[in-house]
């Protein structure tokens, strides 16, 4: 998902943040039973961010992993686990379509011995937990060597298909043969598994790469015609993805919801006037062609949780400027706004002054409990909530979850 090592910001200023009156920990928002939402957790499989801990550990270790991590989402009170089981054009299930993920066994493409995602979904089910699949569509190798691929690899079948960036391989988004052919590779997983959520995170076209061009130069040539520029191509190819893919799951698992994690940033107020109150240097509309604040005002998406990983107060992306932005996006829209915090910045010596507080991400829930618009959070990441660093996820706990609550449906 990328979160880990953030686009670096210009020069950061924190601004005091008057406390607000604190929550009842065990009535919910708005007194009485607690109600529905969203209190989520990404499990991260890409590099054995989360989990697998390691690639090479036997199939019970990496069972008992994956159930550690779901007893400790049910014993902070989370609903929903987020899992990611197609973290490099790879699966954590046995797909048709593309090999098993090296994630597990060190070798793209060797059988782990089970069904890590038939697994989680039952047993994220037997603990009141709902379960999203959790796709990244086009991202192929975080290296740039294709011949590292399984042989059977379709990326090695269809060099065509991809794309050298960044150090890294992609599927090519502006070929109608890719897109077929992701959304094929996903929608074998919903078709097979109960899943509750289908679920994408913040890559569509890579993040910019100073120096470098993605190279779409033919597949431009070929499908760009009728477009006013490449840029508005390539946001109608994601465009496409996302409608389609929504149009999908609603015909393969009618009860399953379609969601997506973007980057925080839409656009900066200084390129548009509908843009936040921001000086971020990526913005989904413009580096990623990804209209977020479209699929939102249109309805394409069942719920959006925009990565709002910044600390209240930071000057170039202010949390308390950037919820607002978004609770003013999803007015009056059919899509359910979460928002993405950055539990992995809590207690890190590298990050601001203010992720050194154990109460930073309680005071950003007691702040979104002021927009109704905001129907829950998601944490950034499983180990993080394992490891609590300096008892952040304790805190919102304590403050915020003094009782389960069912996610919004």
């Amino acid at each position: 998902m990328g979160r880990v090592s953030r686009r670096a910001f210009a020069v950061a200023a924190l601004s005091a943040f008057t406390m607000m009156p604190q929550a009842s920990a065990a009535t919910g928002r708005r007194g009485g039973a607690p109600d529905s939402e969203m209190r989520g957790v990404w499990i991260a499989s890409v590099a054995n961010r989360d989990w697998p801990s390691k690639s090479g550990l036997s199939a019970a270790q990496q069972r008992a992993e994956l159930l550690t991590h779901l007893d400790t989402a049910a014993g902070n009170r989370l609903n929903t686990v987020f899992f990611q089981v197609r973290p490099t054009a790879d699966a954590m299930w046995p797909s048709p379509y593309e090999p098993w993920s090296q994630y597990l066994t060190g070798t793209q493409g060797k059988d782990p011995g089970w069904d890590p995602l038939g697994t989680a979904v039952e047993e994220a089910h037997a603990r009141g937990l709902q379960l999203h699949a959790w796709f990244n569509p086009y991202r192929v190798a975080v290296h740039a060597d294709p011949s590292r691929l399984a042989a059977s690899h379709p990326a090695r079948e269809n060099p065509d298909w991809v794309v050298t960036y960044g150090g890294k391989l992609f599927y090519n988004p502006g070929l109608p043969e890719v897109r077929a052919f992701v959304e094929d590779a996903m929608l074998d997983a919903v078709a097979k598994y109960p899943v509750d959520g289908v679920h994408f995170d913040d890559y569509f076209y890579p993040y910019p790469v100073a120096g470098q061009t993605f190279d779409d130069d033919a597949a431009y040539d070929e499908h760009g015609g009728g477009f006013p520029d490449r840029a508005a191509w390539r946001r109608d190819n994601i465009d496409r993805l996302v409608r389609e893919t929504a149009d999908r799951v609603k015909e393969v698992r009618p009860g399953a919801r379609f969601g997506i994690s973007p980057f925080g940033v839409w656009r900066n107020a200084g390129t548009d006037p509908l843009g936040s109150d921001t000086t971020a240097g990526v913005e989904t509309y413009d580096d990623l062609h990804a209209d977020t604040r479209k699929w939102v005002r249109e309805g394409w998406i069942d719920y959006i949780v925009p990565q709002l990983y910044w600390n209240i107060g930071f000057a170039a992306a202010d949390y308390a400027k950037l919820l607002p932005w978004w609770a003013e996006a999803a007015r009056d829209s059919s899509t359910q706004l979460y928002v993405g915090e950055a539990l992995y910045k809590a207690g890190d010596p590298a990050q601001p002054a203010a992720w050194q507080e154990s109460g930073e991400l309680s005071r950003h829930l007691r702040l979104a409990g002021e927009y109704p618009q905001v129907r829950g959070h998601v944490y950034f990441a499983a180990k993080d909530v394992a490891a609590d660093r300096i008892g952040a996820m304790a805190r919102v706990v304590a403050d915020h979850y003094g009782q389960p609550a069912p996610p919004p449906r």
